[in-house]
């Protein structure tokens, strides 16, 4: 007579690690760098200048890394745009630029700020699935993005992603004071699922995520964000968590 008991799950999959490879908006700085270091090394048999060249180009591949990221298809889960630091957490209207057309309501909603620095991947990624409803790029001043008043004077792009159920989630990318350059590699009208990777800031930036309304922040401030990975927020939750930094 045949078992009636439920066949065992399978073995969960063998997951390694990788170096993550580096994305091809940044390769063409590591050839530069590498042929640079071979110039110093062969040309003018200058070794000192020749290694920090060399150094210079391992951390041209480590800013342009694009690792693989694991992304939670929870209902309602907001994931992470930007790998980097929640250093603001504020309820504000959206920016000028996103209300037009009615994109956004004029009406307070919370913004969460990701810094990111110089040693965080800067491959950024959609936190919702959904249609690409809006694109604003805006030139501007390039003062430090940490400061609040980043948002409103930094060169800056909008994107807006409408979810299948209607809600809309704007991110906005703001570069840094260093190779000031905003890549998008999505139009407005295209579908993005949630963790897919949509531009990248050269190098050092901050970008803002503005949350649906009765939503609040389901992150801490100091705390680091997973581009992809971590949720920053849950449709329609507006529960605060608490911490602690130790």
């Amino acid at each position: 007579m045949p078992s009636l008991d439920k066949p065992d799950p399978p073995p969960p999959a063998s997951v390694q690690w990788r170096i993550p490879p580096v994305h091809p908006e940044g390769r063409r700085f590591l050839v530069a760098a590498a042929a640079l270091a071979l110039f110093c090394w062969w040309v003018i048999d200058w070794d000192t200048l020749g290694w920090f060249v060399a150094f210079f180009g391992l951390g041209i591949a480590a800013f342009f890394r694009d690792p693989v990221r694991t992304t939670p298809l929870r209902k309602g889960a907001i994931v992470a745009p930007a790998d980097g630091t929640v250093t603001m957490i504020a309820t504000v209207v959206p920016p000028s630029e996103l209300l037009d057309d009615g994109a956004l309501a004029p009406e307070p909603v919370v913004r969460i700020s990701i810094y990111m620095s110089l040693f965080d991947a800067h491959i950024l990624r959609s936190p919702i699935e959904g249609m690409v409803k809006s694109l604003v790029y805006v030139p501007g001043k390039t003062i430090n993005p940490e400061l609040d008043k980043g948002s409103e004077d930094n060169e800056r792009q909008h994107m807006l992603v409408e979810g299948v159920d209607g809600t809309r989630v704007a991110f906005t990318q703001i570069a840094g004071l260093i190779g000031r350059r905003i890549v998008c590699w999505v139009k407005e009208g295209e579908k993005v699922v949630a963790g897919q990777r949509v531009g990248i800031i050269r190098f050092g930036s901050r970008t803002d995520v503005y949350l649906p309304a009765a939503t609040g922040s389901q992150v801490l401030l100091g705390q680091r964000t997973i581009a992809g990975e971590t949720i920053l927020a849950r449709t329609g939750v507006s529960e605060l968590i608490e911490g602690i930094a130790q």
